[in-house]
């Protein structure tokens, strides 16, 4: 009687043990099951935050072929992170934990680039706008050198053009043997051409020739036995007679005389005056 009874104690207190033991397991399976979750739930959090730092990093640009290199450098260390982690299982919390350390140290090189690009694009602002500033700069230098050097050739013209001499009151008169003004062709023994050169403070000063062509009643030039040639204003043509002069500035009357080895016949003659930079002037004369 008494076994039976100490039988049903010990029954009993099995039974409790099976159930404390069962209540225990059942804690334990949900309690670790929410933490698994929990583990989960935070490895997903991390990737999704790898995975934003990734696309953060996709949007840093910089024209600086050295940083440039660097931020593909630290985007690939975030690929490699992210492949890390979905290798890793939620329940390595010492690993994730390593992760998400990582994931801080490089979001932290991450804002160190983000203030270095910063300083470039504010320093290429800067250097852009003292680029526009240099350009408008140099356009109006430029302007001003071409409206500088358009003034100074007027001028060059105006003074080239100045300088040329020039002159007036061109006279052709005949001369008889005694050396006396005629207007008779029987009597004429050569033809005098005389002008006054212009003064001219701005020409050039010193020894000039002036040349004179002389064109008989048929319009034919009038030489001597040798014909001579010179060239005005690039041209070069044939000349009766020249006569050197002294040019100092100041107002010259010049005389040239032209003796034919032809006879001098009636109607006009005509004679054309040069200097080496142009024509002069002409002047005409009626033989009877």
């Amino acid at each position: 009687m008494g076994n039976e009874k100490n039988l049903k104690t010990l029954v009993i207190v099995m039974a409790s043990v099976a159930v404390v033991l069962a209540l225990v397991l059942a804690w334990l399976y949900v309690d670790r099951s929410g933490m698994i979750n929990d583990l989960t739930a935070e490895k997903e959090q991390l990737t999704v935050q790898m995975l934003e730092l990734r696309d953060d990093y996709s949007e840093l640009t910089t024209n600086n072929d050295s940083l440039n290199a660097e931020l593909n450098r630290e985007r690939e260390k975030v690929e490699q992170l992210i492949e890390r982690v979905k290798k890793t299982e939620a329940t390595n919390r010492a690993r994730i934990r390593e992760y998400e350390k990582e994931l801080g140290t490089l979001r932290s090189i991450m804002r160190s680039y983000i203030q270095q690009i910063d300083s470039l694009n504010t320093l290429n602002i800067s250097l852009r706008k003292d680029a526009a500033v240099a350009r408008d700069e140099a356009k109006q230098s430029r302007q001003q050198y071409d409206q500088l050097r358009s003034t100074t050739e007027e001028y060059a013209r105006k003074v080239e053009v100045g300088s040329v001499l020039k002159g007036r009151g061109f006279v052709l008169t005949a001369i008889n043997a005694s050396d006396k003004d005629t207007d008779r062709s029987s009597r004429t023994a050569k033809l005098k051409t005389c002008l006054n050169l212009v003064e001219n403070s701005i020409a050039a000063r010193g020894p000039r020739r002036i040349y004179i062509r002389v064109k008989g009643p048929d319009g034919i030039l009038m030489t001597n036995s040798q014909q001579q040639i010179f060239t005005s204003a690039g041209e070069q043509m044939i000349y009766s007679a020249v006569r050197e002069v002294d040019y100092q500035g100041s107002e010259l009357e010049v005389c040239i005389f032209f003796a034919s080895n032809q006879q001098y016949v009636k109607g006009v003659y005509n004679v054309d005056i040069f200097t080496e930079e142009g024509k002069l002037g002409s002047a005409d004369l009626l033989l009877r």
